[in-house]
């Protein structure tokens, strides 16, 4: 799968063949989450995005009905190029799928897809430095967490952030905020190290999203902002139609990360 072209990770995902998180895959192409709305809530969303451009930081917007994000996966299938699909109705995940084209097929719905940055994407970088990448050598996805941090409210949007973590050996933390912090556009640098219970985190064990991972002795716990903050936002808002990503299992575009640095 470190292998493969974006374009062929994407066929993969596309026939099932691959349903598993996409942490590691593609090394060196940037991977996005998405959030899909019906138009009307498009613009509000968007506001929510520029807004919280760490939580949100914004790739591409696809046209209003389109399956394809054009900048960053020319030929792709929004609907059906991620390895699990989330619906929530009214703020409750009701459907986990591997394929949501029945919503965009169907006449009633006029969908917006927003394409969002994601921090495995620095993660080739990180490894490239020598700094370890703990769900990538555990072979798991990597473990996510609700905060007490507030992101600024848009239209019907509002909630707090939710943070990915990664533990990095002490001497090494620095290299890893220098590294993340040249490419904002897949949340840069962290927003907290050390401390859990600071931003909210009360268990680290246990994380809201994804697994758990080893923390050793001589690391200490890494916080960047995450993708999956608009799903904690839709939860707390209850829009009435909205789909994601399943956490960890992103879209992968034909963009390297090189791009996207500053």
């Amino acid at each position: 799968m470190k292998t493969m072209t974006p374009a062929e990770a994407r066929a993969k995902i596309r026939e099932g063949a691959i349903t598993c998180p996409t942490t590691g895959m593609c090394p060196g192409y940037a991977q996005g989450n998405l959030v899909v709305l019906p138009k009307e809530l498009a613009w509000d969303f968007l506001l929510f995005c520029q807004r919280n451009p760490k939580a949100c930081p914004l790739l591409e917007v696809a046209d209003a009905g389109s399956r394809t994000f054009a900048q960053f996966g020319a030929g792709s299938d929004i609907a059906r190029d991620i390895p699990k699909y989330r619906i929530y109705e009214n703020g409750v995940l009701t459907r986990e799928t591997t394929d949501v084209s029945e919503y965009f097929d169907d006449p009633s719905r006029q969908l917006v897809s927003f394409l969002i940055g994601c921090s495995f994407s620095f993660e080739s970088d990180l490894l490239e430095a020598g700094v370890p990448v703990r769900q990538i050598e555990e072979g798991v996805n990597v473990p996510m967490y609700n905060t007490n941090i507030p992101c600024q409210s848009a239209g019907v949007f509002s909630g707090n952030m939710v943070v990915s973590m990664r533990p990095i050996p002490h001497a090494l933390v620095p290299a890893a905020v220098a590294i993340t912090a040249q490419m904002p556009r897949v949340h840069g640098m962290p927003v907290h190290i050390g401390c859990p219970e600071a931003i909210g985190i009360t268990d680290i064990a246990h994380p809201d999203y994804g697994d758990a991972v080893t923390i050793r002795e001589g690391e200490t716990p890494v916080f960047w902002p995450c993708g999956v903050t608009p799903q904690a936002v839709v939860m707390h808002s209850r829009p009435p139609f909205v789909i994601t990503h399943a956490p960890g299992h992103m879209f992968i575009t034909d963009v390297p990360n090189a791009v996207l640095k500053l």
